[in-house]
C-alpha cells in the first residue's frame, strides 16, 4: 500500500503563468507533458465520497488506480494509493463491467510534470480550471510552496472527481468534463 501526500492549488491564469516562470528559474526539471483521460468507476463497495477506482489513459498506456482519502481538514491531504500498469485497457474495462463496476465520470486533463527538491509538481489544465499540485513529504511540500511563492495561493480542498461532479455535463448515468476539441 502506497501513501500519497499532496497539496492542491486553484490557479488564475496569471498565477499559473507566474508559477511556470518560478519553476523555470528555480531549477526545477520539466519531466514531460501529457494528455490524460480519466475514467472513474462506481459500484461494488466503493464509497465515492472517499474512494476512487480510476483508469487513466495516457496515449497508449493505461494505469488502474485505487485511491482512498484519509479524513483531514488540512490542505495537505493523505491518500492510500495503489496502482498498476494495464496492458489492455479495453479488456480491463470489460472485466470491471462483469464484476458490477460501471463508468460514472470521465474527466480530461492536460498535465505538465516538474521535479524540485524531492517533490513532484504538476500543472494541470482541466475543462473547469487551472490547478497545481505538490506531492512529497509534508516538510518538502511546505518548503517548495515557499520557494515557488505559493503561500498566498488558494488551496483547493475538492478532488478532481468532486469538481467534475460540480462542473461536468451529465450524459445519462455518466458525468463528463471534456475539452471542446475532444
Amino acid at each position: 500500500m502506497g501513501i500519497e501526500i499532496e497539496k492542491k492549488y486553484r490557479l488564475t491564469p496569471e498565477q499559473s503563468a507566474r508559477l511556470h516562470e518560478n519553476l523555470r528559474v528555480s531549477g526545477a526539471t520539466l519531466e514531460g507533458e501529457e494528455f490524460e483521460e480519466n475514467t472513474l468507476y462506481a459500484g461494488g463497495m466503493l464509497d465515492p465520497s472517499r474512494q476512487v477506482l480510476r483508469m487513466r489513459r495516457v496515449g497508449r498506456r493505461a494505469i488502474l488506480t485505487y485511491k482512498e482519502r484519509f479524513f483531514s481538514t488540512a490542505a495537505i491531504k493523505h491518500y492510500r494509493e495503489d496502482e498498476t500498469v494495464v496492458e489492455n485497457a479495453d479488456a480491463l474495462s470489460d472485466i470491471l463491467g462483469a464484476l458490477g463496476f460501471h463508468p460514472s465520470l470521465v474527466y480530461e486533463k492536460r498535465r505538465a510534470t516538474w521535479r524540485l527538491m524531492n517533490t513532484e509538481i504538476v500543472l494541470d489544465q482541466l475543462p473547469f480550471g487551472l490547478f497545481a499540485e505538490i506531492e512529497g513529504e509534508e516538510k518538502a511540500i511546505r518548503d517548495v510552496e515557499e520557494r515557488l511563492n505559493l503561500k498566498d495561493v488558494e488551496a483547493e480542498m475538492a478532488t478532481y472527481p468532486e469538481l467534475t461532479r460540480r462542473h461536468g455535463v451529465k450524459q445519462g448515468d455518466l458525468i463528463e468534463a471534456r475539452f471542446a476539441s475532444s
